[in-house]
């Protein structure tokens, strides 16, 4: 058995893991069943310009140890996200912030802000879903146009059906600070993602083999390695034993074009009966002024077998089967680790597949875990 370790899965949670355990003097064997590194992060240079291509990744943290983490492998830029919205023939700032409130009502200041929300919330003390939440906070007006649309087109059912926590991710705020992201660290990696992922996994303990479905090689790759780290789908790990968990995916349509599309990295589009969620011009992230631009579209659709999943849909019903399957985990297959987006089952952040690798590293190899750490 040549190798201590097999890791399943070259995104953050498979190379972060794969790195610390070469570092600590193991053997690792990772595989990936793409034909490239860096998981849903991978970006690839298109005319100069580092195209995102599973979608806009902006890396945003507090937690200390993550960011000097990433600073090893990347210098990072600072970019900060500001994002748009179009709504009807209107654009508004986004997160809602005292600018949005400007342009849609007029008020100019945080009282006048904090008197009309006052006016329009619902009162709803206990909301248990994602509606009832963002009424209780916004009223329906903001609702229907920042919220109601997009959030249907982005996870396919009516947000009444949707935990609160996904729309509790993004701030509001009564100033006009607009930054999307509130966290101390951020910024996106000068030389693109795939290269900070080359640099993490440039470690002689390490081989890499791409274009290697585990499931077609499960016998041979479980045989390769004393331990077996898996980053994968965990209910198809299991065969769908117990029936499959919902994932929503994503659909991207990328062109070239000339001069400055839209003068900002992301445009939501909020409207229900546009098929897109957003448009993404990926030279903004690198802040970049050039003649010619790339730009994506991403029209969210259902997630099918064989396809790529993004999203957990952790609602109530996948939460319970989720948690059939952690338990399986644990009983069954008491040698195998799972982490990351898909084995974990959460909507992860980049920052937080990174804190659960160098958790579950520090962990399996007996390195205790540093004392300084933030949320």
């Amino acid at each position: 058995m040549a190798n201590d370790y097999v890791l399943v899965g070259a995104g953050l949670f498979g190379s972060v893991f794969a790195r610390q355990a070469a570092e600590a003097g193991k053997r690792v064997l990772l595989v990936d069943r793409r034909s490239h590194i860096a998981g849903n992060c991978y970006s690839e240079r298109v005319e100069g310009i580092d195209v995102h291509r599973y979608g806009p990744h902006i890396f945003h943290t507090n937690n200390e140890r993550v960011w000097e983490y990433v600073l090893r492998f990347t210098p990072m830029n600072a970019y900060r996200h500001r994002c748009v919205v179009r709504h009807g023939e209107r654009l508004f700032s986004f997160p809602i912030n005292l600018l949005t409130l400007h342009q849609l009502w007029g008020v100019t200041t945080p009282g006048e802000a904090e008197a009309k929300l006052a006016e329009v919330r619902e009162p709803i003390s206990q909301p248990s879903n994602l509606e009832e939440w963002i009424l209780s906070q916004v009223g329906h007006e903001l609702y229907d146009i920042f919220v109601r649309g997009y959030t249907t087109k982005q996870w396919g059912r009516d947000p009444k059906l949707l935990p609160a926590s996904i729309i509790r991710r993004i701030p509001i705020r009564l100033t006009w600070d607009d930054r999307y992201f509130n966290d101390r660290f951020q910024g996106i990696p000068e030389n693109g993602y795939t290269a900070m992922f080359e640099n993490l996994l440039d470690h002689d303990n390490i081989e890499v083999q791409t274009g290697v479905d585990f499931f077609e090689n499960q016998k041979e790759l479980e045989a390769a390695g004393e331990r077996l780290v898996y980053s994968g789908k965990i209910d198809e790990y299991f065969g769908y034993r117990f029936g499959a968990l919902e994932y929503r995916s994503l659909r991207f349509e990328t062109e070239r074009v000339a001069g400055d599309h839209q003068g900002a990295a992301i445009v939501n589009s909020a409207d229900v009966n546009v098929p897109y969620t957003r448009t993404v011009e990926h030279k903004h992230f690198a802040m970049q002024t050039s003649e010619n631009s790339v730009i994506t579209r991403e029209f969210p659709q259902a997630y099918k077998p064989g396809g790529e999943a993004f999203y957990p849909i952790r609602d109530e019903a996948n939460t319970a089967l989720f948690e059939q399957y952690n338990q399986l985990a644990k009983t069954t297959k008491p040698g195998v680790l799972f982490g990351g987006r898909l084995g974990s089952y959460r909507y992860y952040d980049m920052h937080q597949v990174i804190a659960e690798a160098l958790t579950a590293a520090d962990r399996e190899l007996g390195v205790p875990t540093p004392l300084r750490r933030s949320a």
